[in-house]
């Protein structure tokens, strides 16, 4: 019972975490062995009875998960709830492989990939074990973080109140709870994270050992700029703008600290001799879209992304500034209208007839999933004067309708599809696909959307279907848009606003 409490979750997490390891690096380094195990698998048929036996087992499996975590193990009481928990659960992942792929083409798969099994096995064992037992980092590091944020603070203000007890810090207007989870331990792993898989993947292009000191560099760069985001946090406070502070920019700051080592990472491994292995210097960025033609599918949704964070960051409940997102975004297509105009913007029926069913599976993901305690009209339209309110609305529409769906579909359909299948993207035409590259496409697009997440992978597999069967853009992008133009509508007639959140 107590492995089940402690260590369930990272079972789990390291179950999921063996199969991405095992796949990615079998992918990378078997992939002509795998494609001929799959050939070979594909004609095979599905094995009813295993099927049966997985369906058992998850059974049994989720009535034990229900037992162990609803605190309901009276209808469980035997003492052997939690080994039969993690068996049930091992046996419906085996059941489930078995119906598909038969035993002996596992063993093959096993073979040809030699120890590479064992090898992702004990680098999730350590990554779940570092990660149970980083918590007890998080106290030495809150204190430092304590102490750091003091000192900067003073730069600024006298009368600083500090309780290094209760962890909290401010001034007389304005005072902050430094929290474990705002202590940077998680930001300097982020950064970490990142680091180490920009030195794998551009390994030949990095100077070894000087491209290692990137990583505490990285660390330690986030760890402060962690300490500055909670001086600024104060200051902003302190100044009157209490709400901006709480909920604008205590949201976004972190985030935009991590964006900032970590652009500042790559630009110092690509273009800093030192820690580059080119003998010539860099060639200047490509800031046209006809130098660079990835700009020309992502830098619309990047734009939206950054000006978004910005705004939020500077708002207080509501988003005032959400116009700029708009008015960013089409800049962005003016300027580069002559690279847009050479793609196919038509479309038929088939994407409006899209963009109504996303829009149809949308509202019922939404009934099903959510329960939003209000749906009334937020307090800071209903309380503002009537031009103010409409010309908010009339720029939150224009953005649904128009520069967010050529954005998304831009980057998430016609760029990263291509993307995945080669790096000259541009010479493939729109029609072309891997299975790999829908998959990642759509899996981005719907973890985009936060709770309803499901709901855009689907969505985002609609989309690139729209795209793809006559490899003509404008279709996707009519069915985003159709889907938006609905859901702008449900959310004014039936008030359902916090679709709009």
């Amino acid at each position: 019972m107590g492995f089940v409490g402690h260590w369930g979750a990272w079972t789990v997490r390291g179950l999921v975490g063996f199969a991405v390891i095992f796949v990615t690096f079998a992918s990378l380094k078997n992939g002509a062995a795998l494609a001929e195990i799959s050939k070979r698998a594909e004609p095979l048929p599905v094995s009813f009875g295993f099927m049966a036996a997985h369906l058992l087992a998850m059974a049994a499996f989720g009535a034990l998960s229900w037992a162990l975590y609803g605190n309901h193990l009276a209808a469980f009481s035997t003492p052997l709830s939690g080994p039969l928990w993690l068996v049930t659960g091992l046996c419906g992942i085996a059941f489930a492989a078995f119906s598909l792929i038969p035993f002996t083409v596992w063993l093959r798969l096993l073979r040809e990939t030699g120890w590479l099994w064992a090898g992702a096995l004990v680098a999730v064992v350590a990554a779940c074990l570092v990660g149970a037992y980083s918590r007890s980092l998080w106290a030495p590091t809150i204190g430092l973080t304590f102490g750091l944020t003091k000192a900067f603070l003073s730069l600024f203000v006298s009368g600083i109140s500090a309780d290094p007890v209760r962890m909290t810090l401010g001034t007389a207007k304005f005072t902050v709870e430094i929290a474990p989870e705002c202590s940077g331990f998680e930001g300097a792993g982020l950064v970490l994270a990142f680091g180490v898989l920009w030195l794998w993947l551009f390994r030949r292009e990095c100077r070894f050992p000087q491209a290692l000191i990137l990583l505490p560099a990285g660390v330690v760069t986030v760890f402060l700029l962690n300490a500055v985001r909670i001086t600024g946090l104060i200051l902003i406070g302190n100044a009157g703008a209490q709400q901006v502070a709480s909920e604008g920019f205590h949201s976004q700051a972190g985030w935009m600290a991590f964006n900032a080592v970590a652009l500042g990472f790559s630009v110092a491994a690509t273009r800093v001799p030192w820690l580059n292995t080119s003998k010539q210097p860099a060639p200047p960025i490509a800031l046209t879209a006809s130098e660079n033609p990835t700009a020309t599918y992502l830098l619309p949704f990047v734009c939206i992304l950054f000006v978004g964070m910005l705004t939020t960051a500077v708002s207080g409940g509501f988003e005032w500034l959400y116009p700029i997102r708009f008015l960013a975004a089409a800049a962005v297509f003016w300027i580069w209208r002559k690279r847009y105009r050479a793609l196919d913007w038509s479309f038929g029926w088939f994407g409006p007839a899209i963009g109504i069913l996303v829009f149809a599976l949308w509202i019922a993901a939404d009934t099903l999933l959510t329960a939003p305690a209000s749906d009334a009209m937020p307090h800071a339209l209903t309380d503002s004067s009537a031009p103010i309110r409409i010309t908010w609305i009339v720029f939150r529409i224009l953005a649904a309708v128009l520069t967010v769906p050529i954005a998304e579909e831009l980057a998430f359909r016609a760029y990263l599809i291509r993307r995945v299948i080669s790096a000259d993207f541009e010479a493939l035409p729109l029609r072309a696909f891997t299975w790999l590259g829908l998959g990642i496409s759509s899996l981005a697009f719907g973890f985009l959307h936060g709770g309803l997440w499901f709901a855009g992978i689907l969505a985002g597999l609609l989309y690139a279907w729209a795209l793809i069967r006559r490899g003509r853009i404008g279709e996707a992008v009519i069915a985003h848009s159709t889907t938006n133009a609905l859901l702008a509508c449900y959310v004014l007639i039936f008030h359902k606003w916090h679709l709009w959140s």
